[in-house]
């Protein structure tokens, strides 16, 4: 037998020694990372489609008589949930806007206005968290890309003198902008991009498409004459390379450039994305032009359609589908369509109505695995609800001072059983109160924050499960339900605060 050379050996040994702690350590490294990219990517992505002006009646997932047909928005709502008791926070823009970023009832914003002009300032106070503040305290790249028309702080050649457009220097960067609240990245317009001037894009804090030009082919409100359905047009001042027809298209674009980047670095994202259609000028581009049997409005929904095909689609081809939330919805009810299409379905009112065609929205939620797909929901939700749902999905307590009007959805998104509605009231802007199947409307005689309940009188009354066109209006029979809703209001409006603390 060989004599053991003990030196060796115990050399051998060692290195076996050291062989084995460097592999251990290696897979031990190789874990963490693992557990690190796991981690990332059980954050769910999210993205909110937020239209604006669309209807209960202009989708057909919705509304079957439509005529426009909207393949990609009926295909989210079979592979998500449809709520069909869904409410926007306000039958117009700005306060809409202001709520379901903040999960505040809008009327407490201390700089509330009701609608916000493209050079106002910030509505959303500078110590008020939005949904960007939420996810990027939670590890996400936050995107606000679209109509954002809560208000922005311009720079003013002279600071003295109004805010108006021609004290406006558009070479200087702006003040603040969505990229100081919330938003890693921000790229749309201040106001509507067809309403408010300036009719050009910004991106992060700098106005595009200088010099700007005056332009003479965008309708504004009030330039559309219903009675010989004609449109009348005036100067703005738009970007040199403006073209109306391709703000949606563009910031669609922005987004899924922006999903592509945030996958790429294997990080989770939020988007919110603030389409302005199908709102105004009703002057669709060209590829959808004639694609609906609603005239040009329908085709502005085809369009708001392929929009919501080219998200989804660069969802699925990223990997990313089954953990990426989708919500879709719109900022108010409608407006009158002219060409015998019911954009608001079977509901009463349009656009800046109190009654439910005003308000009552389509709301889909897709979340695969997670959210049963083909599946509807008959719960009270209004939009300024995502903050506390969101804030719920992703663990993070909500301080005191934030979302006070939001309630946690998670539950219903998941399906789960619960005892008693998530929420069982709601404050309609305009002003009505709804608790339960009840809903009473006052005739407001003085601004919100100078009422007093001699200010607020009853003036109608529903049993919306028994008449959701309202027709029949039951005040003079309910006495008793009157005074409790109007209780009910007021004790809402002065605690503050309405959500479970």
């Amino acid at each position: 037998m060989k004599k053991l050379n003990v030196k060796k050996y115990l050399r051998y040994l060692m290195a076996c020694y050291c062989l084995s702690l460097l592999v251990n350590s290696c897979k031990k490294n190789e874990k963490v990372v693992i557990q690190e990219e796991v981690a990332v990517n059980e954050k769910p992505n999210v993205i909110v489609i937020y239209t604006d002006d669309l209807g209960y009646g202009d989708v057909s997932s919705y509304f079957p008589e439509s005529k426009i047909n909207t393949p990609n928005i009926d295909k989210l709502a079979a592979d998500g949930l449809m709520f069909t008791d869904a409410h926007s926070p306000a039958s117009y823009c700005t306060p809409s806007r202001y709520s379901i970023l903040t999960g505040n009832y809008c009327w407490r914003s201390t700089n509330y206005v009701e609608l916000q002009e493209g050079y106002g300032p910030p509505i959303i106070a500078k110590d008020e968290n939005t949904l960007g503040n939420l996810f990027q305290n939670n590890g996400y790249k936050t995107a606000a890309i679209g109509k954002w028309h809560v208000g922005m702080d311009w720079t003013f050649k002279n600071p003295e003198e109004e805010p108006d457009e021609a004290n406006v220097d558009f070479e200087a960067p702006l003040k603040s902008t969505p990229m100081d609240q919330g938003f890693d990245y921000f790229f749309g317009t201040s106001g509507c991009t067809s309403d408010d001037s300036p009719f050009a894009f910004i991106d992060g804090n700098r106005l595009q498409g200088l010099p700007l030009k005056a332009l003479n082919n965008i309708n504004v409100p009030g330039d559309f004459n219903w009675t010989t359905k004609e449109t009348h047009y005036k100067d703005v001042l738009a970007a040199h390379d403006w073209a109306h027809e391709k703000a949606d298209t563009t910031f669609t674009n922005r987004a899924i450039n922006f999903m592509k980047q945030t996958v790429a670095e294997k990080k989770p994202f939020f988007v919110y994305l603030p389409l302005s259609l199908p709102h105004i000028p009703w002057s669709p581009a060209a590829f959808v032009k004639g694609k609906s049997d609603a005239g040009p409005r329908g085709d502005l929904v085809v369009l708001t359609d392929y929009c919501v095909g080219q998200i989804t689609k660069t969802i699925k081809d990223l990997g990313v589908e089954d953990n990426t939330i989708v919500v879709f919805t719109s900022d108010n009810g409608p407006r009158e369509s002219f060409d015998e299409h019911r954009s608001a379905g079977n509901l009463k009112g349009y656009k800046g109505w109190i009654e439910e065609g005003g308000h009552r929205v389509p709301f889909i939620v897709k979340w695969p695995n997670k959210v049963k797909p083909n599946t509807k929901s008959d719960a009270l939700i209004g939009q300024v609800d995502l903050y506390a749902t969101f804030a719920s999905i992703l663990g993070s307590p909500l301080a005191k001072k934030d979302a006070p009007d939001s309630f946690d959805f998670a539950p219903v998104f998941y399906g789960e059983s619960i005892e008693k509605p998530v929420r069982d009231n709601y404050i309609h802007l305009g002003y009505a109160v709804r608790k339960g199947d009840w809903k009473l409307i006052f005739d407001l005689q003085e601004r919100i924050e100078d009422a007093t309940e001699a200010h607020l009188v009853p003036e109608a009354l529903y049993n919306l499960k028994e008449d959701l066109g309202e027709t029949n209006n039951r005040i003079k029979e309910h006495p008793e339900i009157v005074a409790a809703l109007t209780k009910l209001f007021w004790d809402t409006k002065n605690n503050g605060s309405s959500r479970p603390m």
